[in-house]
């Protein structure tokens, strides 16, 4: 009894796996005739096999393969040696050394010019870009007919109108490198807004302005900046504004949105960018060591900074006057005169006599006659008389006629608009 038990206990058990040994043989043969076809079906899949099959052919040739290469020349680099980096291959490099028409490249290796060049994978050269003498122009070098030509061209660029706004936090170009925004950029939005703001002392943390520029693309990446075609500079709570217009003789220049010609008669400041070390008061002078009235500004600035001329005129007196040391006297219409003192050395060419335009330089920074350090001493004078250059009623220009303002307005419409589309953007931003 108990033995049947046992049997009848573990009957369940062995059945199970039997059962389960069973069904793996029978799938086991049902897998095997699954995937063993027949002779008819062996005979079709053979013919559909010799249908897919591909080809066994020579290895790929990599002659065709071009490559797009790019690099920028290294100081006291030989034209042999930027060749090479540029991937073209020995044969290629001694023709190209030996061609008449590229030896004018061995006098054009400036650093840092970029040199771009199509090769192939074997190293021979499709064609060159050399920029020449830092301008537009340069040499294209391109294979025609298994033989190399040159030529001198001009490069075409792609030019984009670029919008961007942001906020003073603690200096112009803090605030432009933070946004991308060129140097030359934010130096020609100073340059137009000099004759409303001295960017040296005037401007706040909070002031805001908005940029319309053009930027010149070279194969898809930004090659160089153009010119600012509107700005908007919000300093102090008094908004400025400037759109570029052509006059119908080419020229050109910046307006107000009412049309008003935005350079004044005189800069504000005679260096670019600097800090105002002594104002036009009362001070303790550092050398006599007594007070006295100074009559001018003093903008510090390092030895060799260029002093530009801040309005158009004509030079008086140019020499070493006293404790004024290398001196240059301009002289305006309208009974102005300006002074720029304590120069390291004058502009060439400069004479008494010599016509100057607003902006040109006319001499560079230095410490002569009685200064304590570089800087540049800058006198404002009315009838002769020194005056505050930063708080003087500055004399304005030739407006627009009425025909030149109706054309302005009709081609400055857009302008405005994408400026005040800035302004609403970066005051959503800030509230």
């Amino acid at each position: 009894m108990m033995k049947r038990g046992i049997v009848n206990h573990l009957l369940p058990e062995v059945s199970h796996r039997m059962f389960a040994v069973m069904g793996v043989f029978v799938l086991g043969m049902v897998t095997a005739l699954a995937f063993t076809p027949s002779p008819e079906l062996a005979e079709n899949r053979v013919e559909v096999v010799e249908m897919l099959k591909l080809p066994m052919g020579d290895p790929l040739d990599q002659g065709d393969e071009i490559y797009a290469r790019e690099e920028r020349i290294v100081r006291g680099e030989q034209l042999d040696h930027l060749l090479v980096r540029l991937g073209v291959n020995d044969e290629t490099r001694r023709y190209f050394l030996r061609a008449p028409e590229t030896q004018v490249l061995h006098r054009q290796l400036v650093p840092g010019r970029v040199v771009d060049a199509s090769v192939r994978a074997d190293g021979s050269l499709l064609s060159l870009y050399f920029p020449l003498n830092g301008g537009e122009n340069g040499m294209l070098i391109e294979q025609e007919e298994g033989r190399l030509t040159a030529r001198e061209t001009v490069r075409q660029y792609e030019t984009r109108q670029i919008m961007k706004s942001g906020e003073i936090s603690y200096s112009l170009f803090g605030a432009t490198d933070s946004l991308g925004i060129p140097d030359s950029i934010a130096i020609q939005m100073a340059e137009i807004f000099s004759g409303d703001i001295d960017f040296h002392r005037d401007l706040r943390k909070g002031d805001r302005f908005s940029l319309v520029y053009e930027m010149r693309y070279l194969h898809g990446k930004p090659a160089s900046a153009g010119r600012v075609l509107a700005a908007e500079f919000v300093n102090a709570g008094q908004t400025h504004q400037a759109f570029y217009f052509t006059l119908d003789d080419g020229t050109g220049g910046y307006y107000n949105r009412e049309g008003g010609r935005l350079k004044k008669a005189f800069l504000r400041s005679p260096l670019e960018f600097s800090r105002v070390t002594s104002n036009f008061a009362m001070r303790f002078h550092p050398i006599l060591k007594t007070w006295r009235e100074h009559k001018g500004t003093d903008y510090g600035a390092p030895t060799g900074t260029p002093v530009r001329t801040t309005g158009d005129g004509v030079v008086q007196f140019i020499g070493v006057r006293g404790g004024y040391g290398n001196l240059i006297v301009l002289a305006h219409a309208g009974n102005y005169q300006t002074a720029y003192a304590h120069l390291s050395r004058f502009a060439s060419s400069l004479k008494q006599g010599s016509r100057v335009t607003q902006g040109d330089t006319i001499g560079y920074v230095g410490s002569t006659g009685w200064a304590t350090g570089p800087h540049l001493h800058y006198e404002f004078r009315v009838r002769g008389q020194p005056v505050n250059p930063l708080s003087v009623a500055l004399p304005t220009s030739i407006p627009l006629t009425t025909a030149q303002k109706a054309n302005f307005q009709r081609e400055s419409a857009n302008l405005q608009t994408l400026v005040a589309l800035l302004k609403n953007t970066t005051a959503a931003r800030f509230e």
